[in-house]
């Protein structure tokens, strides 16, 4: 897996026609978790990369919002991104949202360094998520797996600690 991150990393790197950024943050200023999240298009889908700061040690679950608005806080971008109105599930999952990336891990300093390939989400055509939000939440994401209704629609994954929304940058 790790050799499969490199390669996808000089590609991007080399390849890159489009690339977005979201800076994340709380905005009622209460977690303190902030960081910044980097997508880049290549031609295996699109590589995620980053660091979010402030985290308690452990998983927290990471995803796309349907909407980018943040004015009224986090839980203004509304639910994961679904165009297809599938169930959640995890990010290698057939049936998933599209904005299902799974978890990132906080460790002991309360950093996740973001490093992930997902074949789902684009930055062009029907599975866009540029203008949508990013939520990192309080919890594990379940994948789906928890078996109750909550995990079949948001993995369980708790409340949102900080959110951005996803912007072109300058190679876009």
């Amino acid at each position: 897996m790790f050799k499969l991150l490199i390669f996808a990393a000089l590609l991007t790197v080399a390849y890159s026609q489009r690339q977005a950024v979201a800076y994340l943050a709380d905005p009622e200023g209460k977690s303190g978790v902030n960081g910044n999240i980097t997508f880049y298009e290549t031609p295996f889908g699109v590589f995620v990369v980053g660091e979010v700061h402030g985290l308690t040690p452990g998983k927290h679950g990471f995803h796309i919002h349907e909407y980018g608005n943040i004015s009224p806080g986090c839980k203004a971008m509304g639910s994961h991104y679904n165009p297809y109105n599938m169930t959640h599930g995890g990010p290698n999952d057939k049936i998933r949202h599209v904005g299902d990336l799974g978890n990132i891990e906080a460790d002991n300093n309360g950093i996740a360094f973001v490093n992930m390939m997902d074949r789902v989400i684009a930055l062009r055509g029907v599975n866009d998520i540029v203008g949508r939000g990013v939520v990192v939440h309080n919890t594990t994401d379940d994948l789906g797996k928890g078996g109750d209704e909550e995990s079949l629609k948001t993995g369980n994954a708790g409340s949102r600690l900080a959110c951005g929304v996803v912007g072109k940058n300058s190679n876009f």
